[in-house]
């Protein structure tokens, strides 16, 4: 007995070392999340508010931003070199040719963003774009298999009817010179946005299992370069049809209201934040799941509301007041049934049972999203 016992000690000292990294990544990703998520929507919708009129430049924007996750790929090579696997990169042919794919599916939704957020006010496009929580869970529970409770019944639900009242109480924010068809078209194009941004974690997820591919921090990384460069590549000729290239010298100097040196800082700015809040949620993805990532992302709704008030001067409505109450009532309404969940039936379910997030020689399974 006292030999099991003694045997036993290093492999829960094992498990526990797993657990504690899984949980500081976890952490981090959301830490790195948030702030992605809070800037960006505000430095892109400051691009258009104050002249830029190209939606193809911030649809790029949103991409092109991936050489600065080169030194952590870079660093985490010489780590592995170091422990004697010299292999450069980690991911596989088909999860490389996986990730183009999903990069397009991304750019797509990079646009139509783009797209929703030229005419809507930031107030307006969070609380829309926050109905890719609904999606997700659709999407989850049809390539990942997450079960739906009443509890996540009712958060679709307070969703979709607070989507619907900004839809139809829309003329109290709507910009001045916007017209009403304008207004719709960005309207629609950020509920699309919110379909595909719902599409593509649970995508992730499930590409990962059926691939048998191991998500590590490294093979996070290394998707989220090859997704960005499919999402420049596919940007770039619209960009060359459209000649957007030489009118942002253009927009720069003639057009733009705060000067030619705010305009290239609000692009670079919304640059970095991207990548980061793209980063951070597929870091979320692989550490616990694809629904938990939708939930930090909802979650953020009372600051994405209040932000634009304050830096924006937006107006925030009597209908802006109560979809973010129907979706704030949402929100919680999935988090306590996730919680009663976890407590029924703690147990990883089968699907995220073969998804790793793991540094060199260890590796931890995530369960089930546990907010």
């Amino acid at each position: 007995m006292a030999i099991e016992a003694q045997s036993s000690a290093p492999e829960e000292r094992g498990r526990e070392r797993k657990e504690t990294f899984r949980r500081v990544a976890l952490l981090l990703s959301i830490i790195i999340l948030v702030v992605g998520f809070v800037g960006a929507p505000l430095l892109i919708r400051i691009y258009f508010l104050h002249g830029g009129s190209r939606v193809w430049v911030t649809t790029i924007v949103q991409f092109i931003a991936f050489p600065l996750v080169l030194p952590l790929l870079y660093a985490s090579y010489l780590h592995r070199r170091r422990r004697g696997d010299r292999k450069l990169i980690q991911l596989s042919a088909n999860i490389t040719a996986a990730s183009v794919v999903i990069g397009i599916i991304s750019a797509a939704d990079g646009y139509l963003y783009a797209y929703g957020s030229m005419s809507l006010p930031v107030s307006t496009s969070t609380l829309v774009f926050s109905t890719q929580l609904v999606f997700t869970a659709v999407f989850a529970f049809l390539l990942v298999r997450q079960k739906f409770t009443a509890f996540s019944v009712n958060a679709i639900v307070l969703l979709v009817i607070g989507a619907v009242l900004l839809g139809v109480q829309s003329s109290g924010d709507r910009p001045p010179g916007v017209s009403d068809k304008k207004y719709y078209l960005s309207f629609i194009a950020m509920i699309g946005a919110a379909v595909l941004y719902g599409l593509m974690m649970p995508l992730i997820q499930w590409t990962y299992w059926w691939l048998k591919q191991k998500a590590t921090l490294t093979t996070v990384m290394e998707m989220q370069v090859v997704m960005s460069v499919s999402g420049v590549v596919f940007s770039v000729v619209p960009m060359i049809i459209n000649k957007d290239f030489p009118a942002i010298k253009r927009e720069a100097e003639q057009i733009y209201e705060l000067g030619e040196t705010k305009y290239y800082l609000v692009l670079v700015g919304a640059a970095v934040l991207c990548q980061v809040a793209s980063l951070g949620y597929l870091g979320v993805t692989c550490c616990s799941s694809a629904l938990f990532a939708g939930v930090v992302i909802a979650m953020l709704l009372p600051v994405g509301e209040i932000l634009p008030v304050l830096l924006l001067d937006e107006q925030f409505t009597s209908a802006k007041g109560i979809a973010t109450a129907l979706c704030f009532w949402g929100f919680l309404s999935y988090l306590y049934g996730e919680r009663q969940q976890t407590q029924e039936k703690p147990a990883p379910t089968p699907i995220n049972a073969g998804v790793e997030l793991m540094v060199p020689r260890a590796s931890v399974v995530p369960t089930e999203a546990t907010p």
